[in-house]
């Protein structure tokens, strides 16, 4: 990979902003200044507009950008009441429905509209809420990024910056996809689905959890499974949640490292308990032909040694790429419905 550092090739790279929000070359930094700017006293060229505000009950369009190409790199930064009040939602070559579909916030693993720090190699959350993803997203014909500010009021100082370059390919590629779920488990269905009904050809490439404990005492006994082309049984069991996310033993402790990671938890008098992991399976993608389920059950322990079925309130974020076109997704969740307890 380094070498590619010093190679010199044909692509070219382009980057959407507040300043230049086509990303075209010698369009940035046009805004002229009005009387009340911050930079009235510098004029056109210096920051004049380095970010926006999101009207309620709007969705504003970030980027929209004709092919083939691949957006790099992703930075985003604003106020933590956007976190689950905003939808991102991205669109690959003009479909009617979008490939990802998640609020703001856990799109950067900043569930429960809470900011935290994230170490990790595609998501990089660091001080003070700045949103970094590095998943590259290649398309053909055409990029549309999208947020939807679904509150009753308007949101000021939305930060951004999508980068991309021009680059051409030889027949199919995988486009990027990202859902967000949300179920209560209960004691007679002790499973929440992270991702299901996927049709086609592709890749899983990750997995972030936002659990609201109800429960006393240890949640995570429960396994995650991989059913994989239409299978009755899942050839792919992780043997516990601190298993697959990489810990051991009921973690401990939070941690945050490239590929996994337990980055949040808080248990406080007063309030639920609340834990948010990440799982990204870049060295270990989970490969399928024709159809991908996802699951992971909420099982802790009865008094005499048994596992207890939970009934606990989980969110979820998958990741993965396939051929398109892609299912349509589940109904999203309401924004009332989609905030945290």
């Amino acid at each position: 990979m380094l070498e590619e550092f010093y190679k010199i090739t044909d692509l070219e790279t382009y980057s959407i902003s507040a300043e230049n929000p086509t990303g075209e070359r010698n369009k940035g930094a046009l805004e002229i200044p009005s009387p009340e700017n911050p930079a009235r006293r510098l004029g056109k060229g210096w920051k004049v507009r380095p970010c926006i505000n999101l009207k309620a009950k709007q969705e504003t369009l970030l980027a929209d950008v004709e092919g083939p190409g691949v957006i790099t790199f992703m930075w985003m930064t604003v106020d933590q009441k956007a976190y689950r009040n905003c939808v991102l939602r991205i669109y690959w070559d003009d479909e009617p429905t979008p490939s990802v579909e998640v609020p703001l916030g856990d799109f950067f693993v900043n569930c429960f509209g809470l900011r935290f720090e994230v170490n990790s190699l595609p998501i990089a959350v660091n001080p003070s809420g700045g949103f970094n993803s590095y998943w590259p997203m290649p398309f053909k014909k055409r990029a549309k990024v999208t947020v939807e500010n679904q509150s009753e009021n308007e949101i000021p100082y939305f930060f951004y910056q999508i980068t991309f370059i021009r680059q051409k390919f030889e027949g199919n590629i995988a486009y990027f996809h990202s859902q967000w779920r949300r179920s209560m488990t209960s004691r007679e269905n002790p499973e929440h689905i992270i991702l299901a009904d996927v049709k086609g050809t592709g890749k899983y490439v990750g997995t972030v959890i936002a659990w609201e404990q109800l429960s006393n005492g240890w949640w995570g006994e429960g396994e995650v499974k991989f059913f994989i082309d239409g299978e009755e049984n899942p050839s792919i069991c992780y043997t516990g949640t601190e298993d697959y996310f990489g810990g051991a033993w009921g973690f401990g402790k939070t941690y945050s490292t490239a590929f996994l990671g337990y980055p949040f938890c808080v248990k406080q008098e007063g309030q639920i308990p609340k834990h948010v992991m990440y799982r990204w399976h870049i060295p270990d993608p989970i490969f399928f032909k024709e159809s991908l389920k996802v699951t992971i059950q909420t099982l802790g322990w009865w008094p005499d040694g048994t596992f207890q079925p939970l009934t606990d309130d989980i969110a979820s974020v998958a990741y993965w790429y396939q051929i398109e076109p892609h299912a349509p997704f589940p109904a999203f969740l309401s924004i009332e419905k989609r905030w945290p307890r």
